[in-house]
């Protein structure tokens, strides 16, 4: 056995649950545990249908299925703030929940106070980037911490070895902010809709042009950082420029290191995301992971890592980065395209009734189309029989965008609820 593979402690693999709906789908795909917030406390105020109702149903969900749910109460809290805030914990401690994650230390002191036996997780907002923060925090009652984005490394291995006590989270796959780990001022400036609060409208991926005269078009423009000098070509076409727009964090090679820096827990990001992104996202790390907890050898490990490299490159996204992993500079899309010219995620299904199945339709489907049914075990070619509205009637193509369901008979007759459905578009 390879001793670089050697694991000591079981991996877990934390997924993001945007609604209860998703929340099942990265359980059913290999997440370990999940984490989740109602909105407006949650650093998730838009695209969250989560209400309290729905995190119960989601404990119970979790636990019956084995699995953890951690709950997000991590916003930079004002004061009125302070009661909401105590009325839900008042809640969550009337069911089971596996951690709290906090950035806050003001509601760190009231998470003890009404849920002295929870977990507590330090969010990344709070941006621990050294073993002496680390050390503070811990002695402080934090079981956990998710570091933030911008340790490198060696910083992991150090604050591993300066506190082994302390649980490391690591944010392995999703979304870069161009801010210091989400603590930015350009959405409550531009927007007024603050992100420290969890209502970031991105003004970082919007597109940019310089005010410019009628005189000619600006075809690409050198913007100098005023005091190192460090200049960057912006090129700009007929949809502008995008000037802090992040690649997308990858880093589906690194989980053997990572590992053996001390990192137990691996984060995927993404809780405003698609259940076709949470699903393909926590399939692909669990497969890695499971070779890697397995003692793999390593040449088995890097064919399983390639797998999952092209079932990533299956979802839609804005170029990979290790982001600051390695010690360099993230990746940026200055062009604001995403990835991913060759599949497109169609549909849920939701049903099988002796073969017939019910399919909620996100994107156009076509009785033609060349379409994969992905499990959490593997990528189905299929071929659609017969397409029906909900009246049963046979139609050539279904629509997402409405509550609408359709009933599609494929050639594959085994097909389980919670499979997905993309098609091939080239």
């Amino acid at each position: 056995m390879n001793k670089a593979n050697k694991i000591e402690n079981k991996i877990e693999l934390l997924a993001p649950a945007g609604s209860l709906e998703k929340l099942k789908y990265a359980i059913e795909y290999g997440a370990d545990a999940v984490y989740a917030g109602v909105p407006s406390i949650s650093m998730r105020a838009r695209v969250n249908n989560f209400s309290e109702k729905d995190l119960a149903e989601a404990a119970e969900y979790a636990h019956k299925k084995g699995k953890k749910i951690f709950v997000t109460v991590n916003i930079y809290a004002h004061n009125f703030h302070l009661p909401a805030i105590e009325k839900h914990l008042k809640f969550l401690s009337k069911i089971k929940i596996d951690g709290v994650i906090i950035s806050d230390p003001g509601i760190i002191t009231l998470v003890k106070k009404y849920l002295p036996k929870v977990d507590i997780h330090l969010s990344t907002q709070a941006n621990t980037t050294n073993w002496q923060a680390a050390e503070f925090w811990h002695k402080a009652g934090i079981k956990r911490i998710i570091l933030a984005r911008e340790v490198i490394l060696k910083d992991i291995q150090e604050i591993h070895r300066k506190v082994p006590q302390l649980e490391l989270e690591y944010f392995v796959h999703g979304a870069m902010c161009m801010s210091y780990s989400g603590r930015c001022i350009l959405s409550k400036w531009m927007s007024n809709q603050s992100a420290n609060e969890g209502g970031c409208t991105q003004p970082c991926r919007w597109a940019y042009k310089k005010v410019k005269s009628s005189e000619s078009r600006v075809q690409s423009l050198n913007v100098a950082e005023v005091q190192s000098g460090v200049e960057m070509e912006l090129e700009e076409d007929s949809h502008g420029t995008y000037f802090f727009n992040s690649q997308d964090l990858n880093l589906i090679k690194h989980l053997v290191e990572l590992r053996k820096a001390g990192v137990t827990a691996f984060k995927i990001e993404g809780r405003t995301k698609s259940a076709y992104y949470v699903a393909n996202t926590t399939r692909a790390y669990r497969k890695v992971l499971d070779a890697i907890e397995a003692r793999k050898s390593s040449a088995e490990i890097k064919k399983v890592q390639k797998w999952a490299e092209n079932e990533l490159n299956k979802l839609s996204n804005r170029g990979y980065t290790e982001g600051f992993l390695l010690g360099n500079e993230p990746g940026h899309n200055f062009s604001g395209n995403l990835s991913n010219d060759e599949f497109q995620f169609v549909g849920e299904v939701l049903r099988n009734n002796q073969g017939e199945l019910t399919v909620k339709v996100h994107n156009a489907l076509q009785k033609v189309d060349k379409i994969e049914i992905v499990t959490p075990n593997e990528n189905m070619p299929a071929k659609i029989l017969s397409l029906c509205d909900e009246n049963k009637k046979e139609v050539v193509s279904a629509h997402g965008g409405h509550s609408s369901l359709y009933y599609v008979k494929m050639n594959k007759k085994n097909i389980e609820p919670l499979s997905l459905i993309r098609k091939i578009t080239v």
